[in-house]
């Protein structure tokens, strides 16, 4: 539990004693439990409409927050995952396959973490090797080659930085999933769910449409990152978070993301069903309009966006 989060958890166990309550005695106590019920409902709005910078990159962190796999199953009927790059190995840090998502096949794939530790270290802890980006760009081209449409969620603390990883090309693997993406001729759409940080991030986030969930963060370096490099030292990582302006809503404000998808009060970890129906209904929308353009004019805009990235006069 996080720290913002504990006033409401306090209220919702009174809620829970309330009812508990009314289940073994005859008090009424009816009354008591919807005032209490709005009292949470106000506290919530109130605290999670005030979330310092910092505050949504632990919400984005959540243990209990949903990963790509969960969203998969939630969204897409009849998904197949696909393993392996053909070169070196099945990177588990990333994930894809087929599916379907309100009966359109698409391709999908994202950046897998893990929830236990043996989870965590067989999918390292979401951060993907370059035969992981390599795999990528295998389904991408396998979905251009079938002509079906690419949808990417990016949920990565970082690429891989061991010494492995650069030796077998990890800086080449990303730049040339950034080039390829930007010609990919079917539409492609990239959402953030949890983490975005750095390249590991880019390198499946090039896209015609760009979009963060409400409590993530995109940015080119962590905050404890950042802290250690400017402070040497990790106890700056809130002001480095409020330099970086590395939230959804600073992403949209700087139009470096096209939307934010809003998630359910108190986070997407609180119902992954509900947030699941938002992202799925946001895909559809966007794929929907995305499908009635040319390839050339999708590649086109696609190069118009990104090229007027960091652009001012």
């Amino acid at each position: 539990m996080l720290d913002f989060e504990k006033p409401i958890a306090e209220l919702e166990g009174k809620l829970e004693d309330m009812k508990e309550l009314a289940k073994s005695s005859d008090v009424d106590v009816s009354d008591a439990i919807k005032t209490l019920e709005t009292k949470i409902v106000e506290l919530k709005k109130e605290t999670f409409s005030n979330l310092t910078r910092w505050q949504r990159v632990q919400l984005s962190r959540h243990p209990d927050r949903p990963y790509t796999l969960d969203y998969i199953y939630e969204i897409t009927d009849e998904f197949v995952e696909l393993h392996g790059d053909r070169a070196v190995k099945d990177d588990k840090a990333m994930v894809g396959g087929f599916g379907l998502i309100d009966q359109q096949p698409v391709m999908i794939i994202g950046q897998q973490k893990g929830r236990t530790t043996k989870q965590r270290q067989e999918r390292n802890f979401g951060m993907a090797n370059p035969d992981g980006y390599r795999k990528a760009l295998r389904l991408m081209k396998l979905a251009e080659k079938f002509n079906k449409p690419i949808v990417t969620l990016i949920d990565t603390p970082g690429a891989y930085p061991g010494l492995e990883a650069e030796e077998r090309g990890q800086g080449e693997a990303i730049a040339r999933n950034l080039k390829e993406m930007m010609m990919l001729k079917v539409p492609v759409i990239c959402i953030i769910i949890g983490e975005g940080a750095s390249g590991g991030a880019l390198g499946i986030a090039i896209g015609d449409k760009v979009m963060m969930m409400e409590n993530t963060w995109y940015s080119v370096i962590s905050p404890e990152s950042c802290s250690s490099i400017l402070w040497r030292s990790w106890d700056y990582k809130e002001q480095a978070a409020e330099a970086l302006k590395l939230t959804a809503k600073d992403m949209l404000k700087n139009k470096l993301i096209d939307d934010v998808i809003k998630e359910p009060l108190g986070g997407a970890h609180t119902d992954l069903q509900a947030s699941a129906k938002e992202l799925q209904k946001v895909i559809s929308k966007n794929l929907k309009h995305l499908l009635k353009k040319k390839p050339e004019d999708r590649i086109a805009d696609r190069i118009e966006k990104f090229g007027g990235m960091g652009a001012y006069k």
